[in-house]
């Protein structure tokens, strides 16, 4: 063969194949095992190119600028009335505090990296064609998969989808319309193959999105973990049994990843768990019961109705993968920043969203925070409660209230205070385990 025209052919195949629009996965030679990897946005598995900041800087930032639309979200699923392992990464990259984890859709499969969500029930990946879609990573091709359909109005499940909008006669194409974060955007409800790990999933049902109004959907769509009809657990409920646990790794990690691990075989033998509350008109929120708050010894006196579950008003506490800093309503952050306050050295200053920073020289003063649950009591260590800064001259409580725009009831426990834990979701038992576990 002409050794130019060679040359050329293999500079067009690259050319040619760079502009293909599937995800290019910076792991490829690892091979995929029985659980599913949780990849830090900024590790080295990431395919987002995430900008040049540092860890810390990025979690103040997400912490100040994304949680307050996640909250506002959450905040509206709580009061709203309704009807294996894989590798989990931080998804910074999507300008939410979360985390994303490997999967494949159709067939041939198609990599898409995911965000991880356990207060949403569907699964949503925004499709060829989409309009306000991100630019810079790639779709979901239907015309390139063998096993994709889209669902009719008729379909049972096509009923159980929130912001529906078929016609009330004749037959169409099952469309809905929700949001998501801050923002909206417009989809179908269609079927095809979902590939996790070794596992694959036919007829996986999902919202194919064809319009997207604001920047806080995941730019490769989003895999719902919640408890409703819709959710990865209901598809699957002979596959996995109602049972997943994750683990995330820290913010900081660059070279590691965490895992998710679907269904009962390979979950820890002995862990300690806390009841699992039920809201009725939200059931895909993780409620669990807290009952108090402890800073040091000192057990923070708090009002009873501020913790209290009342599935009227959404009120209680939920465990959250999306929220970056654990939340408490304004009474009960008020009380545990008062008491921490008593028991480390000041000054104290203000750091984006965090009120509680201090010369980080008097570190070692800073106490354990203590969860107290139903049956378990959580004691974060100081990885899981402080943040530095940048410079690290600071040192700052990884807490907050709820923001004052946010007409919250929810304590939320965020995916800060997870990192390094193992969280165990026993859907059918209702109950969640939780051990220590170095996720890095």
């Amino acid at each position: 063969m002409n050794f130019k025209f060679f040359t050329a052919l293999i500079l067009y195949s690259v050319i040619y194949l760079s502009s293909r629009s599937y995800a290019f996965d910076p792991c490829a030679s690892q091979p995929d095992d029985s659980d599913l990897s949780v990849i830090p946005i900024y590790g080295k598995c990431s395919p987002f190119n995430p900008p040049k900041i540092s860890w810390d800087n990025r979690v103040m930032d997400m912490a100040s600028k994304d949680d307050p639309a996640r909250l506002t979200y959450l905040s509206a699923l709580a009061a709203q009335k309704t009807v294996s392992t894989a590798p989990i990464a931080s998804g910074q990259a999507f300008n939410i505090g979360n985390y994303i984890v490997r999967v494949k859709i159709g067939t041939p499969g198609q990599l898409l990296f995911m965000v991880l969500d356990t207060s949403t029930d569907e699964a949503f990946v925004p499709c060829s064609g989409c309009t306000g879609c991100s630019t810079t990573t790639a779709p979901f091709s239907p015309k390139a998969s063998t096993t994709y359909s889209p669902l009719d109005c008729s379909v049972p499940l096509c009923g159980q989808v929130r912001g529906l909008s078929c016609p009330a006669t004749g037959s169409a194409t099952c469309s809905f319309n929700q949001s998501y974060a801050g923002s909206t955007f417009s989809a179908t409800l269609v079927q095809d193959s979902l590939s996790l790990a070794t596992d694959a999933v036919p007829n996986y049902s999902f919202g194919c999105i064809n319009a997207i109004s604001g920047a806080t959907v995941p730019a490769q769509g989003l895999l719902g973990l919640g408890r409703g009809p819709l959710s990865l657990l209901s598809q699957t409920g002979t596959n996995y049994s109602g049972v997943f646990s994750y683990c995330l790794p820290s913010f900081k990690s660059y070279y590691f990843s965490g895992s998710l691990k679907l269904g009962p075989v390979g979950q820890p033998k002995s862990i300690r768990t806390t009841p699992l509350l039920r809201n009725p008109h939200r059931p895909s929120l993780y409620y669990v019961n807290l009952t108090g708050i402890s800073v040091g010894r000192v057990l923070v006196p708090v009002p009873a109705e501020s913790l209290a579950f009342n599935p009227s008003t959404g009120a209680g506490t939920v465990i959250d993968s999306g929220t970056v800093i654990t939340r408490f309503i304004e009474p009960v952050y008020a009380a545990v920043r008062e008491e921490f306050r008593k028991q480390v050295t000041g000054p104290f200053s203000s750091l984006g969203a965090f009120d509680t920073c201090f010369v980080k020289t008097y570190e070692t003063l800073a106490p354990v925070v203590t969860l107290h649950l139903e049956g378990l009591d959580l004691k974060l260590p100081l990885e899981n409660s402080l943040i530095h800064s940048s410079s690290g001259s600071l040192a700052c409580l990884a807490m907050a209230a709820a923001p004052e725009n946010v007409n919250s009831v929810l304590n939320v426990i965020a995916n800060y205070q997870q990192q390094n834990l193992r969280v165990l979701f026993d859907t059918v038992n209702n109950k969640v385990g939780i051990a220590r576990e170095l996720c890095n």
